[in-house]
C-alpha cells in the first residue's frame, strides 16, 4: 500500500488557490475538470511532484460543507515555525494555535480545513511574541 493524496472539498477556487500556493507554498501539479460530474480537480504539492499530493475538489453546484471537524487536519514540516508563521501573519492569515512550544502551530484555510504547522527537527527555544500569544478560534 502507498499513500496517494489527501482531498478537500473548497468552495472558491481562487481563495483556497491563494491560501495554498501563495501562502503555504504549495505548487500546482495538476488540473482536471469533469463536466459530466460538474467538478474540478487540482493537485497540489510541496515539491511539484504527484506524490504526497492534496488535491482540491470544487463541485460547480454550490454546497455548504460546514467544518467537518472528523477531518481532522493536514500536515507540514517548516524549517523555521516562527519565520514561517510570520510570514502567514503578514499575509493576513489568523495563527489559530501559535508556536508558543517552538514545536507545532495550526491556521485554517478559506475552506475552514485545519492546517497544523511542526517545526523540523528539535523545537525552537519559546521566544516572544509567540511564547505569551493565546489561541484565537478554532484549529
Amino acid at each position: 500500500m502507498k499513500y496517494l493524496h489527501t482531498m478537500v472539498r473548497v468552495s472558491n477556487i481562487e481563495e483556497s488557490l491563494d491560501f495554498y500556493c501563495n501562502k503555504l507554498g504549495l505548487k500546482e501539479v495538476r488540473r482536471s475538470e469533469n463536466a459530466n460530474g460538474r467538478y474540478t480537480l487540482i493537485f497540489l504539492s510541496v515539491d511539484g511532484k504527484l506524490e504526497n499530493c492534496v488535491e482540491l475538489t470544487y463541485n460547480w453546484d454550490p454546497e455548504d460543507y460546514g467544518e467537518g471537524r472528523n477531518f481532522g487536519h493536514l500536515a507540514y514540516e517548516v524549517d523555521n515555525i516562527y519565520e514561517f508563521c510570520q510570514k502567514l501573519m503578514d499575509a493576513g492569515v489568523v495563527i489559530n494555535r501559535p508556536p508558543r512550544d517552538g514545536n507545532m502551530a495550526f491556521v485554517r484555510s478559506p475552506d475552514n480545513i485545519s492546517i497544523e504547522l511542526l517545526q523540523k527537527g528539535d523545537p525552537l527555544p519559546p521566544a516572544e511574541p509567540w511564547a505569551s500569544m493565546q489561541n484565537t478560534g478554532k484549529w
